[in-house]
């Protein structure tokens, strides 16, 4: 069995508890909070044995060996080394840090305690990528890779009554492009490795965040569009469009139907069969990378986290948003 913590107390939490507790060698033991009372009322719903209110007493804990980060975005860096430099392995949400200069200062901690480290996108662990990974070829030369995530926030309606909740609020590193640009911008990454060039675009809220974006990335004989938005829906779906034919994934954030539509009208359906909790995959390719003894996951690898986030990084710089963990430069 994996003794897993979790740090964070919110929704994504839970899921990810109900998701992991399918996985047979994952057993919860530890949670932190900031507060005794939240740490305590989750603690006695998931029946977890361990409370923390300190990090540094629970980096110091014999009481699991693992830890799933759920804290805002701007704290994953600070946490994950913590954890690390106390030889804890390290299971992080997405985006992985604020920045190019804090995933590298968590792959360094990594490596130098010969922790696991990994990513939590869950798309790219789904039976229906590696549907799609495994079909590619099929398609013929590549020429575009369209995707597009828009999801109206629950949180916009109180932003635009004056309440900046934290998913517009700079200081935690959010917004649209950090917050759902990422679950298009890390399959290409997965599937087609780092562009040569990014062009970004952006909306910029008064609070100081993006509420939607696009970018256009050259790969050479190759483009990629992506668009995202925290501010509109989008019902789009995803194409990887080849030469011999087209395919179509549904939602790239959390793939359930894909397929090739092929140049003579033919139509192949890929999809397969996938648990409807999705984190699952997630927590499992953490666990069976960490029992065959390995350090990194091969898909969601320190190399694809890095190339990520270098391009978010780009991105933010061409838009004009910066954060306060980016600091003075």
């Amino acid at each position: 069995m994996i003794r897993f913590a979790v740090i964070g107390t919110n929704w994504i939490t839970e899921e990810f508890i109900r998701a992991a507790r399918e996985c047979e060698a994952f057993a919860l033991t530890a949670v932190y909070s900031r507060t005794e009372e939240k740490a305590e009322a989750f603690a006695a719903k998931f029946e977890i044995p361990h409370k923390f209110t300190d990090l540094e007493t629970m980096a110091g804990s014999d009481t699991f060996d693992a830890v799933y980060i759920a804290s805002p975005n701007a704290f994953h860096a600070k946490h994950a080394v913590l954890l690390m430099n106390h030889g804890k392995h390290v299971l992080c949400e997405k985006p992985l840090a604020s920045n190019r200069t804090e995933v590298m200062e968590m792959i360094a901690a990594a490596k130098a305690n010969r922790v696991l480290l990994m990513e939590a996108l869950k798309s790219t662990l789904l039976p229906n990528f590696r549907a799609v990974q495994e079909h590619l070829s099929k398609i013929g030369p590549v020429r575009r890779y369209a995707a597009s995530y828009g999801q109206y926030s629950s949180r916009y309606d109180a932003y635009k009554q004056g309440t900046v909740l934290n998913a517009f609020n700079p200081a935690l590193s959010n917004g649209s492009l950090m917050d759902l640009g990422v679950y298009c911008i890390y399959p290409m990454v997965v599937l087609f490795g780092q562009p040569e060039r990014v062009q970004a675009n952006g909306l910029l809220l008064d609070s100081g965040v993006d509420g939607q974006g696009s970018l256009l990335l050259s790969y050479g004989q190759m483009e990629a569009v992506l668009t995202h938005s925290k501010i509109v829906n989008s019902y789009a779906p995803t194409e990887i469009q080849g030469e011999h034919g087209t395919l179509v994934i549904d939602k790239i954030n959390q793939p359930e139907h894909v397929e090739i539509r092929y140049r003579d009208g033919s139509v192949e359906v890929l999809t397969r069969p996938q648990s409807s909790k999705s984190m699952y995959y997630e927590v499992q390719e953490f666990i069976d990378v960490l029992q065959a003894g390995r350090l990194e996951s091969a898909t969601n690898s320190h190399a694809n986290s890095l190339a990520a986030i270098s391009i978010m990084d780009e991105a933010r710089k061409q838009i004009g948003l910066r954060f306060p963990a980016d600091g003075a430069v």
